[in-house]
């Protein structure tokens, strides 16, 4: 189904990934400033995302130029599978408080999705992607555990995993093989 074949997987994208995860730490801190009454803002975040999707993700030129190969289908499809699954687990962890607006919980949901959303990213990126999945998901489990302490604080400090993440994959991080 994921097009395995016992391939040696070579991991050629670690420098967009990085891009990417300094982006998006970009763009939850500017959300979160603004914030208001949903905490970090979902329209500053949502159009946020959606420029670096674009711009980064969907740029052939861009991923060409920070790429040292290309990826196998099996990659691939895990790449794909793994954002379906970031928006299912979405629907899952903070779905059920949009009635009520529990914006700590919806935004909490949210960042534990995308954190597990980081371990099939192992396959396509690497070693790394199973510790940034681990120290985030530590961070927000600490968000839902300690709900005394602002949800501003566990945003924060996912940027800052994510942007310490991202720098590393995009100027030190060279091409593995696994």
């Amino acid at each position: 189904m994921l097009g395995y074949e016992n391939e040696k997987l070579e991991f050629n994208y670690k420098k967009s990934c990085g891009l990417w995860l300094i982006a998006i730490a970009v763009v939850i801190v500017i959300a979160t400033l603004i914030g208001g009454k949903q905490i970090i803002n979902m329209q500053v975040f949502s159009i946020g995302y959606m420029i670096c999707f674009f711009s980064i993700n969907m740029n052939k030129g861009l991923l060409n130029k920070l790429s040292t190969g290309s990826s196998t289908k099996f990659q691939k499809n895990i790449s794909k599978y793994s954002v379906i699954l970031l928006f299912v687990l979405m629907a899952f962890l903070g779905g059920p408080f949009f009635d009520t607006e529990n914006w700590r919980m919806i935004w909490l949901g949210a960042l534990l999705a995308t954190a597990l959303h980081f371990f099939p990213f192992y396959f396509v990126h690497g070693k790394s992607m199973i510790l940034l999945g681990i120290m985030c998901t530590i961070n927000i489990i600490m968000g839902y555990i300690f709900s005394n302490v602002p949800l501003v604080f566990f945003a924060y400090s996912d940027a800052a995993i994510k942007f310490i993440f991202g720098v590393y994959l995009l100027f030190f991080s060279k091409a593995t093989k696994q």
